[in-house]
């Protein structure tokens, strides 16, 4: 198996800082060298890996991008499992800029190299912040990035009533104590720009209209959806196929004969377009 994740920040004027969980351990390496299992970071701009792991008993440092992009990588062939395996916390890093008088030239102001801050959530700027908190799946992972030393307590907190004030969802009853949230934000991601089930006309799809098929629809997997909670910086967007394979569905196929009444009947396989994910970009750009 061979896993890729491409990392991009929304701001360009930001970095990326990788943490790796100390509950590491992939498939030993051979000869010191990772061969089998391992995951590796790649800085996207110039295509250098940063580092390549596995095995268990050290962690991983820190990794830092040279941009607001960074790429994870995570290869494992099919022998021997690994276990624990791997987790990645990711943070935004914000450069700061320092500037200082260079003795020769007393009149003159430069800027030394940057040097990286990892700003707390609260720091952040709104649309950063904003970005980050809609990147979490579930509230857990959202209260453990905003309270990493306690979040288990704030989360615990969210949902102990107060005698000041008791909010209508405590007054008329709670279904659980996290899962009402985190599946609110799970039907967003579901109803949202997703794949779903779509009727086609075979005849129309292939563009044969020499020919019947039965059944004449179909249904395939196509991007469908709005993009109301879109990412990227642009007027609007749209919700466009990023991966799309073919597959084969066997059909009764009726051909009328040449020169005579009757029909040709026979199955055949016809290969229809189903979209497998989706993504939502600024209009006017394609999907990749």
């Amino acid at each position: 198996m061979v896993l890729v994740w491409r990392l991009v920040a929304a701001e360009e004027n930001v970095w990326i800082q990788l943490t790796f969980d100390e509950r590491f351990g992939l498939e030993d390496p051979e000869d010191d060298i990772c061969k089998y299992d391992f995951v590796e970071v790649e800085e996207p701009s110039d295509g250098t890996i940063l580092g390549r792991w596995c095995g268990s008993g050290t962690v991983p440092g820190k990794q830092i991008s040279k941009g607001n992009q960074i790429r994870i990588r995570f290869v494992s062939d099919e022998y021997f499992p690994s276990e624990p395996g791997f987790c990645i916390h990711y943070n935004i890093v914000v450069p700061i800029l320092k500037a200082t008088r260079d003795q020769s030239y007393p009149g003159e102001q430069f800027t030394e190299a940057v040097s990286p801050s990892v700003l707390p959530p609260s720091a952040l700027p709104l649309d950063l912040l904003n970005n980050a908190v809609t990147a979490f799946s579930t509230l857990e992972d959202l209260i453990r990035y905003l309270e990493p030393d306690r979040w288990q307590l704030d989360l615990e907190d969210l949902y102990r009533p107060t005698w000041q004030l008791l909010g209508k969802a405590f007054v008329f009853g709670r279904k659980s104590r996290v899962v009402d949230l985190n599946l609110l934000k799970e039907e967003v991601r579901l109803y949202s720009c997703t794949p779903r089930n779509f009727s086609v006309s075979i005849r129309e799809e292939l563009k044969r209209t020499d020919t019947i098929f039965w059944p004449g629809c179909l249904l395939v997997k196509r991007c469908g959806g709005n993009c109301a909670c879109c990412l990227h910086n642009c007027h609007e967007c749209q919700c466009v196929p990023s991966k799309v394979t073919k597959k084969y569905h066997e059909v009764l196929q009726l051909r009328p004969k040449s020169g005579v009444r009757g029909l040709h009947k026979s199955l055949t396989d016809v290969a229809l377009e189903h979209h497998e994910e989706c993504d939502c970009v600024c209009r006017g750009h394609t999907g990749g």
